[in-house]
């Protein structure tokens, strides 16, 4: 499965995108990254299956420009509405300036404590949690408003500033979105259930 990824900003590395997803080459994905926005079209959307957005408003980790504009918003609803996929990430989800984008994620990012540990509780049974156990990682723990009350929420986030929704899936038009909110450091990424999640994140918005 072919997947682009959107990554690279102020706060978020590209590299530990990159290197967060390698290990899921083994397992039929490929991944093509653009961390300098600067250096795509929005219209290239319809050449993949699922994008993946790991990237808050920054043109590049260099670059603190916004990238997103009003027709990049519209993109990706047609994008979805026609039947892609989006996984949003972390950083994927800071994007309470943008109404469209936020709508089309079912939800946005308020704040974060400093790091600290944060435990990843799957909801017992869903699809995307079978076989998953909860884990703990030291990570920011994202502070989310989940906007879409029919969104299904599959793991929460827990730590002493208590339960957060962490994962949820929802559909637009004949697409789906998956965000999952975990993801600040290396470590989170790289954790085999953490892996799992984002394996069945990336097939499920495909299919």
């Amino acid at each position: 499965m072919r997947v682009l990824v959107l990554c690279d900003d102020h706060w978020h590395p590209g590299a530990t995108v990159r290197t967060g997803l390698a290990p899921l080459g083994k397992l039929g994905f490929s991944f093509d990254f653009v961390e300098n926005a600067r250096d795509w079209s929005p219209h290239t959307l319809s050449r993949y299956p699922v994008v993946m957005l790991s990237k808050a408003d920054n043109v590049s980790g260099t670059d603190d420009a916004p990238w997103v504009t009003s027709e990049v918003e519209r993109v990706f609803l047609d994008y979805v509405k026609g039947g892609g996929g989006l996984l949003a990430v972390h950083s994927g989800t800071v994007y309470g300036g943008h109404p469209v984008l936020r709508a089309l994620l079912g939800g946005v990012f308020v704040e974060h404590p400093p790091q600290l540990p944060v435990t990843v509780v799957p909801r017992a049974g869903h699809p995307l949690t079978i076989g998953v156990e909860p884990f703990t990682v030291q990570d920011e723990h994202y502070m989310m408003t989940l906007d879409d009350a029919e969104a299904h929420v599959f793991i929460t986030t827990r730590s002493e500033h208590g339960d957060q929704p962490g994962g949820w899936t929802r559909t637009e038009g004949a697409g789906r979105v998956c965000v999952l909110t975990p993801g600040h450091n290396l470590d989170v990424w790289l954790a085999p259930p953490f892996q799992r999640l984002l394996e069945r994140a990336l097939r499920w918005c495909a299919s």
